[in-house]
C-alpha cells in the first residue's frame, strides 16, 4: 500500500502537459498559455492625451493663471501630422488623440476656464503631465506574458490591444469515465429492488468540467468480462480514463484485471487514505487511468485528492495543488493512526482566524455531508485524533469564498 504522499507523488511525475492548440481569443480564457508573447509594436503607439483638456508648452505656463490662445482641436482618432503648439497658444485635444508637435503637457480641462478662443490654466503645470508616451505601457519586443499563464480578462484586453486574434494555449484532456456494477442504472430510470442510479459518473463527469476538461461518458460495464472489454478499450483512446468501482478484490471487480489485459500497466493499488484507500493508477502509455472506489463520498474525494491535481497539470497548470492553511476545530475528530484521514468540514472565519466544525456524519455513505462541506482537513498518518481547539491543515473543497463574520 502506498501512501498518500507518494501517490500524488508519483501520480503528477507520470503525467505532463499536453500538446499545444492555437484557438480564438475568447476561447483562451481560464487556459493556460503555451508560449512566451512578445509585443510587435510599442504601447502605446505614439504619444497621446492621458485627460481631456489643452496640450500646451509647459515654458509658456510659468505664472499663474496663465492665459493662452487656442490655435486648434484634436479629437481622439484624429492625426496630429502639421499641428504644432505655437509660442503662446494651446490646442484643445481629447484623451487618447497624439500629442501635437511642441506640445510637452497637457492641462486637464477642470484646471482651465474651459475657454475655447483663449484659455485660462489655474493650476501650476509640469512638462510631461498627463501626456502617456509611446511604449511606456510595453515596448516592442518585450514579452508581455510568459507561457504558463492563465488567460484572464487582462490578458485578453492586452492580446486583442496587439491584434491577436489566435492564442496558443495547452489542449484541454478528455477524459473518459466509466461505472461498473450489475446494480446500476441510468439517470431517468426508477430503481428496483437492489437498483441504484449511476450517480458517480455524472459526479465525475462536473468535477472533470470543472477542472477545464471535457468529459466523456461511456456508460455502465456490467458485471462480465465482455461488457468490461468493450467499455474499457473505448476509454483507452481517450486522454484519460477514469473508473469507479470494480477495484476492489471481490468475485465481480474485474476493472484491474481487464486494464491490464489491454495493456495498462499497474502503477499502485491501494493507498493510505480513508476515505478511498482501494484507490488505482495505471498508466496505458502516456495515458493516465485512475480507478476510484464506488462510494460517492469516496470517489469525490478521491477525485479531488489525487485526479484534479493530474488534470490540471496535463493543461498546463503550474500550480495544481490546493494550498494548505491553519483551521481551529470546533469539534473533536476521532482517527486511528496509520492512514492519512479526510475529515469534511464547514469553514468560518472570525477575528482573523478560520474556524472549522464537522460538517456532519463522516461515514463514506452519509452523501449530504459532501453538500455542506466547504473544506477537507487532512489529518497526518500518525495523528491518533484532535482535540476541539487543536488546529488542523485544511484546504478548501471547490469554489468556497467565506466573508468574515461581523456580529
Amino acid at each position: 500500500m502506498i501512501s498518500y504522499q507518494e501517490a500524488r507523488r508519483t501520480i503528477l511525475a507520470s503525467v505532463s502537459p499536453l500538446g499545444v492548440e492555437r484557438v480564438q481569443l475568447l476561447d483562451a480564457v481560464g487556459r493556460v498559455l503555451a508560449e512566451d508573447l512578445v509585443a510587435p509594436w510599442d504601447m502605446p503607439l505614439w504619444d497621446n492625451s492621458a485627460m481631456d483638456g489643452y496640450a500646451v508648452r509647459a515654458g509658456d505656463c510659468t505664472g499663474i493663471p496663465c492665459s493662452l490662445q487656442v490655435s486648434g482641436f484634436l479629437p481622439a482618432g484624429a492625426r496630429a501630422e502639421g499641428m504644432t503648439v505655437e509660442p503662446g497658444c494651446a490646442i484643445r485635444i481629447m484623451t487618447g488623440a497624439p500629442i501635437p508637435a511642441g506640445c510637452d503637457a497637457v492641462v486637464p480641462v477642470e484646471e482651465t476656464d474651459n475657454g475655447q478662443q483663449r484659455v485660462t490654466l489655474l493650476e501650476p503645470v509640469k512638462a510631461g503631465q498627463h501626456v502617456r508616451f509611446r511604449g511606456e505601457d510595453v515596448a516592442a519586443g518585450i514579452t508581455f506574458v510568459r507561457a504558463g499563464a492563465i488567460i484572464r480578462p487582462p490578458e485578453v484586453n492586452m492580446l486583442a490591444t496587439f491584434g491577436m486574434a489566435l492564442v496558443p494555449v495547452y489542449r484541454r484532456p478528455i477524459v473518459a469515465i466509466l461505472s461498473t456494477g450489475d446494480e446500476l442504472v441510468e439517470l431517468g430510470t426508477t430503481p428496483g429492488a437492489g437498483q441504484i442510479i449511476n450517480s458517480n459518473t455524472l459526479s465525475l463527469a462536473a468535477a472533470v468540467r470543472e477542472t477545464g476538461c471535457t468529459p466523456l461518458i461511456l456508460g455502465i460495464a456490467r458485471d462480465n468480462r465482455e461488457s468490461h472489454l468493450e467499455k474499457l478499450r473505448e476509454g483507452l483512446a481517450a486522454d484519460v480514463l477514469i473508473t469507479s468501482a470494480g477495484v476492489s478484490a471481490g468475485d465481480c471487480d474485474l476493472v484491474r484485471d481487464i486494464l491490464e489485459e489491454l495493456g495498462a500497466r499497474q502503477v499502485f493499488w491501494k493507498v493510505g487514505i480513508k476515505p478511498g484507500g482501494p484507490t488505482a493508477f495505471a498508466m496505458h502509455g502516456t495515458r493516465p487511468v485512475f480507478s476510484l472506489p464506488g462510494n460517492p463520498v469516496s470517489t469525490m474525494i478521491t477525485f479531488e485528492e489525487f485526479v484534479r491535481p493530474a488534470l490540471l497539470k496535463m493543461q498546463g497548470h503550474r500550480q495544481v495543488l490546493r494550498p494548505l492553511f491553519k483551521a481551529v476545530l470546533r469539534d473533536d475528530v476521532r482517527k486511528k493512526p496509520g492512514k492519512v484521514q479526510i475529515i469534511r468540514l464547514r469553514l468560518e472565519r472570525e477575528e482573523g482566524r478560520w474556524h472549522a466544525s464537522s460538517a456532519g456524519n463522516q461515514q463514506t455513505a452519509i452523501l449530504k455531508t459532501m453538500l455542506d462541506a466547504t473544506a477537507l482537513a487532512v489529518l497526518p498518518e500518525q495523528s491518533s485524533g484532535c482535540a476541539a481547539g487543536d488546529e488542523v491543515d485544511v484546504h478548501f473543497y471547490g469554489n468556497y469564498i467565506e466573508l468574515e463574520k461581523t456580529d
